[in-house]
């Protein structure tokens, strides 16, 4: 008869330190996939913001090779690729970056929808112009009344498939110069001290 070695006996409740520190193997996997999520959204940053974050230059490369890769299936295989160099790399910085990238893009399309609304606006009524020109008093009143009344001409002549007119245009330039003016002057602070 064959004798088995007599193991001491592990409390249960004990718990090596392995287990604790060591994440599961889907956790990993999400995390895995979280980078390459990342990955794709890095692909789609300008080459200047790509240029601000300091990637390395296998990264960069992976990227440009991703861009230059036609077939799907290699854009897919390039994609994981880019996922496992993102491992090697601290997500935080370029996270910030994908975000600020989103944010100015939807600040940037926020801004010409106000421009179209102000221009619409001033081609419908003379009182949406004399709120413009009280708002802004940096805009050349003479030169936008024109624009606006050249713009309503144009708006009559015009058929429903052709361009708008340049005054049309020049109107909707004028807005946005103005408005984007207005967002990057600070406002002055009241004094509150009486």
């Amino acid at each position: 008869m064959r004798r088995t070695p007599h193991l001491p006996e592990v409390p249960e409740t004990v718990e090596t330190q392995d287990d604790d520190e060591r994440p599961s193997k889907s956790e990993l996997k999400r995390q895995m996939h979280e980078l390459q999520v990342l990955g794709e959204a890095l692909c789609e940053l300008s080459v200047a913001r790509l240029s601000a974050l300091d990637l390395p230059e296998s990264l960069l490369d992976a990227l440009k090779e991703f861009h230059n890769t036609r077939s799907f299936e290699g854009k897919r295989r390039q994609m994981q690729f880019i996922g496992k160099l993102m491992r090697r790399i601290d997500p935080e910085p370029v996270r910030e970056a994908v975000a600020a990238a989103k944010l100015g893009s939807a600040k940037e399309s926020l801004a010409l929808h106000a421009a179209e609304r102000w221009r619409e606006e001033m081609l419908a009524s003379d009182d949406a112009l004399t709120r413009w020109i009280n708002a802004h008093p940096e805009t050349e009143p003479q030169r936008l009344r024109s624009l606006v009344r050249a713009a309503r001409k144009d708006l009559q002549a015009v058929a429903v498939e052709q361009r708008h007119g340049r005054s049309y245009r020049e109107l909707f330039q004028l807005v946005k110069s103005g408005l984007a003016a207005a967002q990057s002057t600070p406002e002055p602070e009241e004094d509150t001290d009486e």
